[in-house]
């Protein structure tokens, strides 16, 4: 549904046009928004809602904000537009709008931007009201605004004071509809007819429709709605059509033929003569062979100056025939192959001679003791060297001595003694030599025979080879078993298989196993199995076919495997070398070392673990009845597992079994019967949870703590640490240790400082603080100072201090 409104001819500059014209509200429904708003019903979207019959600022058809020093309002057309002009209807309040009216004054000043972003910094001013008062700004107002744009912005401000008279101090927007009348971009006129194909895409005139920068190429006309004719295409329809085929027009744009071109060119447009020796349609004929490697001619392909070698014809697209070839066909062919006749263009033979014959054309016999099919046989062994005839190479006197056949190619065979065979048939007059055999002695021994007439027969060769036609031995070595040149023994030494490398099992007595395959005939020596008896007995067995089975071999090792007997020893519980017996003696355990507790009535304990099974002596508790009772009260016998007393300690004791002493309670208390505390801290002097510990050196016989040991005043003399129990480490001496002893001091006393052991060499006094009297000084060179040392040299003796000075600097 399209709006269409009517603009009535007044005297407002700048805003109305003055002819009746139709235009598509652009705005109704659309996106908008303003920057505050006054209440939910009066949202921005409400002066596009196509409503403004009630014109009050709370009737809900009008967009309504807060009064402020700044107000926008814009709509969003959702794409560039073009726009003719717009409507806008202010709020009135239901009032007569005049000077009295309370919202002129909020509209004086107003301005209208279009623009392609929400900002109206980026866009056009249609108009900015700077001559309006109360009494002359208009209601509804129409304004001109032929400009392209996405949003149209409402703008006004109160932020510069002073204002024009009339003019509120702050501003609202209060518009109940703004109506944004024009068309779509790329459409013109009243109707808005879409534009022609101007030129780059160019908006054409929204009035006239014409095209500001002319058309796009193969158009014309004022508004570019024509399409090129008369065999025209392009810009301005300047350019002119090619060859198309049957003379169709171009298309007008492009200048391409729809349906090909004429015969001979060829391109999109139709304007290239064929070239690459083509010619015809499509240029899709290939031309001939043209003299000089000229091209043909462009349509019908012939070729103005002749053909070259081998060609004739019109076109030169025919090869010479009839055994010619060359210029015009005029030459001869030689003796090709088959008959075959030879190339058109340069005589040559391409599938060879005939027998006798060479070169390229075939016109030379051969030569060089050769003949047959391009000369590639090798005369035979005539007589006296004479050559043999081109074609079959027989030899016109006979062979030479020791050959025979029509080529004398074929040598006699291995005659008997050197003998020379017959030239014709090559027969052996006396028999072959050894290992030949045949009417010609050419045929080596078959069928595993070898020797003088094939009369011997092979041995057993490896993957059943023949052996050597002459002397029987095998090249290849033997089959599995046997040994020799000849393969004709059998393994022996306790060895079988290839080459007899394979060593014979544990064969049973010592026998020899079979020389194949190495079984053993009789089975195996004890601890021994398999066919071979090459494996040992496993799975806990041993003995003779492995049918014993072991005994309890430490850690799970199997026992030896001819007598089985363990290695390492028995599990616990076991002994015996076989460990096949259970202990005894009342004991248990490895090797049954340990002893059996005191269980109950004198029982025997388990023989693996040591436990009773009925339970332990009168005294006695844990799982081997090792273990003895506590200091239960009244002399109560303990529980037998965990020797727990049922009715607490004897006096004096305590813990789970009753077997720790009390420590040294405060005034010989009783201590807890489980912990072994005391409740009321130790006797002076002990200190500890249990008040076990003794209590160190403490600085002037103070009591340590009774919890922690520690000295509340520090340590006496000659100790030191938290509970004063160390003696002063070498080098310390006095209370705590705090002081250092002289360095020259030997034997330093860890309680008073002084040198028990005397001093050391150079020095004297009770701490060794002094240097003894006597002091030499000697000069040396420089070179028996170290960097250590780079200024003197202090040796000691048993009376006195030598001191070496260097002299002078170095």
């Amino acid at each position: 549904m399209y709006a269409v409104v009517l603009l009535v001819c007044c005297s407002w500059v700048a805003l109305l046009c003055p002819s009746v014209q139709a235009y598509e509200n652009l705005a109704l429904n659309k996106s908008a928004f303003q920057n505050s708003v006054w209440r939910y019903y009066t949202g921005a979207e409400r002066a596009v809602d196509g409503r403004y019959t009630d014109l009050s600022w709370g009737g809900g058809q009008c967009a309504v904000s807060y009064l402020k020093q700044t107000v926008q309002w814009r709509v969003d057309l959702e794409g560039v537009k073009y726009i003719h002009h717009v409507f806008i209807q202010y709020a009135t309040n239901n009032r007569v709008w005049d000077e009295n009216n309370h919202a002129t004054g909020k509209f004086l000043g107003f301005s209208v931007y279009i623009s392609n972003t929400t900002n109206k910094e980026d866009g056009e001013l249609c108009f900015r009201d700077t001559n309006y008062t109360k009494a002359t700004i208009p209601n509804p107002v129409n304004i001109t605004c032929p400009y392209h744009g996405r949003y149209v912005i409402y703008y006004n401000n109160r932020t510069h004071p002073p204002y024009p008279e009339g003019y509120s101090d702050y501003t609202d927007t209060d518009l109940c509809e703004v109506e944004v009348y024009g068309c779509d971009v790329y459409t013109y006129g009243v109707d808005c007819k879409r534009c022609g194909n101007c030129s780059g895409g160019v908006q054409c005139n929204h009035v006239t429709g014409s095209c500001p920068k002319g058309c796009d190429a193969g158009i014309y006309g004022d508004k570019c709605d024509l399409e090129c004719g008369n065999n025209t295409y392009g810009v301005e329809c300047k350019e002119l059509c090619g060859n198309c085929s049957n003379g169709e027009p171009c298309h007008h744009v492009d200048g391409t033929c729809p349906h090909g071109c004429d015969a001979g060119m060829y391109g999109d447009k139709c304007d290239k003569e064929c070239g690459n020796k083509t010619y015809g349609v499509e240029c899709k004929e290939l031309c001939g062979n043209c003299s000089n490697g000229k091209p043909c001619h462009h349509v019908d392909g012939t070729c103005p100056h002749g053909c070259v070698a081998g060609m004739y014809g019109d076109k030169c697209d025919k090869e010479c025939g009839n055994n010619t070839y060359g210029m015009e066909c005029k030459e001869l062919c030689g003796n090709c192959s088959n008959g075959e006749s030879c190339h058109h263009v340069d005589g040559t033979c391409q599938n060879g001679c005939v027998a006798g014959m060479y070169g390229d054309k075939c016109d030379k016999e051969c030569g060089n003791n050769t003949y047959g099919m391009e000369c590639k046989e090798l005369c035979g062994n005539c007589s006296n060297g004479e050559p043999c005839h081109h074609v079959d190479g027989t030899c016109p006197h006979g062979c030479d001595a020791g050959m025979y056949g029509v080529t004398c190619k074929e040598s006699c065979g291995n005659c008997s003694n050197g003998e020379p065979c017959h030239h014709v048939d090559g027969t052996c007059p006396h028999g072959c030599d050894a290992g030949m055999y045949g009417d010609k002695c050419d045929k080596e021994c078959g069928n595993n025979t070898y020797g003088m007439e094939c009369k011997e027969l092979c041995g057993n060769c490896s993957n059943g080879e023949p052996c050597h036609h002459v002397d029987g031995t095998c090249q290849n070595g033997c089959v599995t078993g046997m040994y020799g040149d000849k393969c004709d023994k059998e393994c022996g030494n306790n060895t079988y298989g290839m080459e007899c490398k394979e060593l014979c099992g544990n064969c049973s007595n010592g026998e020899p196993c079979h020389h194949v395959d190495g079984t053993c005939p009789n089975g195996c020596d004890a601890g021994m199995y398999g066919d071979k008896c090459d494996k040992e007995c496993g799975n806990n067995t041993y003995g003779m076919e492995c049918e014993e089975l072991c005994g309890n071999c430490s850690n799970g090792e199997p026992c030896h495997r001819v007598d089985g007997t363990c290695p390492h020893g028995c599990v616990a519980g076991i002994y015996g070398d076989k460990c096949d017996k259970e202990c005894g003696n009342k004991t248990y355990g490895v090797e049954c070392k340990e002893l059996c507790g005191n269980c109950s009535k004198g029982e025997p304990c388990h023989h693996v673990d040591g436990t009773c099974p009925h339970g332990c002596d009168a005294g006695m508790y844990g799982v081997t009845c090792k273990e003895s009772c506590g200091n239960c009260s009244n002399g109560e016998p303990c529980h037998h597992v965990d020797g727990t007393c049922p009715h607490g300690c004897d006096a004096g004791m305590y813990g789970v079994t009753c077997k720790e002493s009390c420590g040294n309670c405060s005034n010989g208390e009783p201590c807890h019967h489980v912990d072994g505390t005391c409740p009321n801290g130790c006797d002076a002097g002990m200190y500890g949870v249990t008040c076990k510990e003794s209590c160190g050196h403490c600085s002037n016989g103070d009591t340590c703590n009774d919890v922690d040991g520690s000295c509340p005043y520090g340590c006496d003399v000659g100790v030191y640490g938290k509970t004063c129990d160390e003696a002063c480490q070498s080098g310390r001496y006095g209370i705590s240790c705090a002081k250092a002893c002289g360095q020259n001091c030997r034997g330093c006393n860890r309680f008073n400082g002084v040198c028990e052991l005397g001093c050391y060499p150079g020095w004297t006094g009770t701490f060794c603080e002094k240097r003894s009297t006597y002091v030499f000084k000697y000069l040396l060179s420089c070179n028996q100072f170290s960097a250590q040392n780079p200024y003197c040299i202090t040796t000691y003796t048993k009376y006195f201090i030598v001191m070496i000075l260097k002299y002078g600097p170095c």
